[in-house]
C-alpha cells in the first residue's frame, strides 16, 4: 500500500487533477485536513488514535480541563492509596443533580463532559488526585506534520479522499467525483479488514451503523 508524506501527497493531488491554477493550489491544505476529518471519523475506535494522558485534580474544583486533543473518552480513573478507581460517566445533569452544593467535597466517583474542553466531576475533589484519562484523540494534521500513521500506512485512502474534496471545489465532472468516492470506500474497507485482522475491531461498521 502506497504511503504519502504532505509533499508527495500535494503534489498528488495536483497529478491527478491536473489543475496547477493558483487558487486552486492555495485550497489544497483544506482539501487534505478535510480528508483527514473525514477518515478520523470512520476510524474512530482504531487503537492507533487512543492514547492515556496524566493529570491532576485540583481540591474544591469540579472542573478537570481535557487534553487538547481531545476526541471521545473512554475511561478516567483516579489514584487513591495506591489503588486505580474508575469514575462512572453520567450525563452532565446528572452531575449536577447528584452534587449541587460544589462547595461540598468527597472523593470524585462520577464525571461528564462539560464542553469540549473541561468535564464536570462530582463529588467536587476533596484532594489533588492524580487522574489517568484514556481517549481518543485527534493526530496532527500531515499538513504540519508532513509524515502520519494515515499517510503512511493508508495512502491511498487518504489520497482518495482529498480527491473527492478537491473534486467538488473544482465543480467537477460527477462521473469522475463518482469513481474517486467508490475507490475511498474501497480503501476504507480494506482498512477495515486491516484493524478486524490487527485489533479485532469491525470498526467501520461500528462507525457506520
Amino acid at each position: 500500500m502506497a504511503g504519502y508524506t504532505y509533499t508527495t501527497l500535494k503534489q498528488a493531488i495536483q497529478d491527478f487533477t491536473d489543475n496547477t491554477e493558483t487558487v486552486f493550489v492555495s485550497q489544497i491544505d483544506n482539501f487534505i485536513q478535510n480528508a483527514e476529518e473525514r477518515i478520523l471519523k470512520m476510524l474512530a475506535p482504531l487503537e492507533t488514535f487512543r492514547k492515556s494522558s496524566s493529570a491532576a485534580m485540583t481540591a474544591s474544583n469540579k472542573y478537570l480541563p481535557k487534553p487538547s486533543d481531545w476526541l471521545h473518552t473512554y475511561s478516567i480513573s483516579i489514584e487513591v492509596s495506591g489503588d486505580k478507581k474508575f469514575l462512572l460517566n453520567k450525563d452532565v445533569n446528572f452531575v449536577q443533580e447528584y452534587w449541587p452544593d460544589a462547595t461540598d467535597t468527597g472523593e470524585p466517583k462520577y464525571y461528564a463532559d462539560f464542553s469540549v474542553s473541561t468535564f464536570i466531576l462530582a463529588p467536587t475533589p476533596n484532594a489533588n488526585y492524580t487522574v489517568e484519562v484514556h481517549y481518543y484523540y485527534r493526530p496532527e494534521t500531515i499538513v504540519t506534520a508532513s509524515t502520519t500513521w494515515i499517510g503512511t500506512n493508508a495512502g491511498p485512502l487518504l489520497l482518495y479522499a482529498a480527491l473527492v474534496e478537491a473534486y467538488t471545489f473544482m465543480k467537477g465532472e460527477p462521473d469522475m467525483l463518482q469513481i474517486y468516492e467508490q475507490k475511498f470506500m474501497q480503501e476504507a474497507e480494506r482498512l477495515a479488514m486491516f484493524a478486524v485482522q490487527a485489533e479485532g475491531l469491525d470498526f467501520y461498521r461500528k462507525s457506520a451503523a
